[in-house]
């Protein structure tokens, strides 16, 4: 098995020391990874910096590449003199064991220790599954001994790290008082995982964890886990998880890693208290959102900046000659209309690979500078933060651009008019199709008093439609909504679209077959 040695490391120290972080503030996890005390961040009363959003067309199946262009455009500016910070998720266990692999960039543009940030890293992952199946174990335990809260229906599934299409449906408590037919989901789509990355501070943590809606008792009032007086224990569990993991660049960028919930199912972003970390800083902060456009980059606007009161000065919509091919030029000007209907400036960014044709990706940014999009190739894989000067450039102008950022939507707007603008104003429908449970569940909100929280939709990242099979810019086509779910803590609405899985399966042949240890105690096959 071949192994690509790690680059030498700077220690984490100098690190933290280039961003000017005092000491008392870091939590060395080792030579190489620090946690940073969120309460720093109110130590630090310095004005932001710029916010740039990378985002992307549909993506291919190996992915648009925007971690390594977050990564490889931090250190294009910081070869250029500017103070930089990438902010990134963190990898889940789901993808690295399954058909994905790897999330922490490539080449000359990756978070390092990569190895450890695939796998256990600082243990907030692991802590988000204690944390939600503790709050899974105390509402059956509630139940067994005589339900004094009187629960009927139980919402709170149980979650894995590992993708096992075996728990989608199980039967648990077989004989027993609260035997019932459940599901497990990703950890990754755990309103747990959301909570930790929308929350600010210890006490926000806290009171988010004690609105979480579990379950609904005979008369459709429902339970939280406040009532289940789990709140503190399951706060306990996530303190140490609510500090960012800070790393470093190939080429000795900071990058934090922090909090990684699914851009299909979930928000799709890094946490905010990193976002707003890094922006205290640093001059500019570079952050991804999962998926394409219509997926992590409208959670993002909608959902992330709405709750944090940020304001990006401009955003990067990443490509490749290999999803273009797939997907055809209409998508990606698609994704450019999709980015204009929030008003941030924005370009297009041409991921650049071995294999591609000059000639091909000279017609690529001929079409979009034709319709007046900004547009530049990055080569960060293989050139690290040299391949991306020119990106650099761009978004330096863009930032100091004339923004009219704005929501897709008002809060004060109903709650299936929210997922109809979207389907239609983002996706291209031209009908959205309410089941007669998903109509039910609308119903619930409003009466809970939840109408005006934001909408996450959950839906395939394969297409901007709802099918995974429709390519291309699709329009005239139906969205399905089979269920509108509350995620009260975290502050927001899921809408779940057909078809759409809340625990991925594996491959015939998933990446765990290949996933070892050298000698030298590397983790190799990633």
């Amino acid at each position: 098995m071949r192994t690509t040695p790690p680059p030498p490391l700077k220690p984490i120290e100098d690190i933290t020391n280039g961003l000017n972080i005092p000491r008392e503030y870091v939590i060395p996890y080792g030579r190489h990874i620090a946690k940073i005390d969120s309460r720093l961040l109110d130590a630090l009363p310095m004005p932001d910096g710029k916010l740039v959003l990378i985002t992307s067309m549909t993506p291919a199946l190996s992915g648009e590449g925007k971690t390594t262009l977050t990564i490889g455009l931090t250190q294009a500016f910081r070869t250029l003199g500017k103070n930089a910070t990438a902010v990134i998720r963190q990898p889940s266990l789901g993808p690295l064991f399954g058909a994905k692999g790897g999330a922490t960039g490539s080449g000359l543009s990756m978070a390092h220790p990569s190895g450890e940030i695939s796998m256990h890293f600082t243990g907030d992952d692991s802590a988000v599954c204690a944390a939600h199946n503790l709050i899974s174990a105390l509402i059956d335990n509630h139940i067994y001994h005589g339900n004094p809260l009187g629960i009927k229906r139980v919402l709170w599934p149980r979650v894995s790290p590992i993708n096992d299409r075996a728990l989608r449906n199980v039967l648990i408590g077989s004989g027993s008082k609260f035997e019932r037919q459940e599901e497990f989901h990703i950890s990754a789509a755990s309103e747990v995982m959301s909570i930790l990355s929308l929350s600010i501070g210890l006490d926000d943590l806290m009171e988010r964890i004690g609105k979480i809606i579990v379950a609904f008792d005979k008369d459709g009032i429902p339970v939280r886990v406040a009532d289940l007086k789990a709140g503190g224990a399951a706060t306990a569990l996530l303190k140490n998880a609510l500090h960012p993991n800070l790393v470093q660049s190939t080429q000795g960028a900071p990058v934090f890693v922090h909090t990684g919930p699914f851009g299909n199912v979930s928000i799709g972003c890094s946490s905010l208290i990193a976002a707003k970390l890094s922006l205290r800083l640093s001059d500019y902060t570079l952050t991804e959102a999962g998926f394409s456009t219509e997926l992590g980059a409208e959670k993002f606007f909608d959902v992330v900046c709405r709750a944090g009161g940020l304001k990006p000065s401009a955003a990067v919509i990443v490509a490749t000659l290999d999803a273009i091919k797939i997907h055809g030029m209409d998508n990606l000007l698609k994704h450019a209309s999709n980015i204009e209907k929030f008003g941030v400036p924005f370009a297009a960014a041409i991921n650049r690979f071995s294999a591609d044709k000059d000639a091909e990706i000279a017609g690529v940014i001929k079409t979009l500078k034709d319709k007046n999009i900004p547009a530049f190739i990055a080569d960060v894989r293989d050139k690290g933060g040299k391949g991306g000067i020119e990106g650099a450039e761009i978004i330096m102008g863009l930032c100091e651009r004339e923004n009219r950022f704005k929501y897709l939507y008002g809060l004060d707007t109903p709650i299936e008019e929210k997922i109809c603008v979207i389907a239609k104003e983002l996706y291209g429908a031209n009908e959205v199709v309410f089941t007669g449970s998903a109509k039910d569940d609308v119903k619930d909100m409003v009466r809970l008093g939840l109408s005006t929280l934001p909408v996450c939709v959950a839906k395939t990242p394969k297409s901007l439609s709802g099918d995974p099979g429709l390519t291309g810019a699709p329009t005239g086509f139906a969205i399905t909504v089979k269920s509108v779910c509350p995620a009260a803590g975290a502050g927001f609405l899921t809408a779940r679209c057909a078809n759409i899985l809340l625990l991925p399966g594996l491959p015939p042949h998933p990446n765990a077959e290949t996933i070892g240890v050298d000698k030298d105690g590397n983790v190799t096959g990633i």
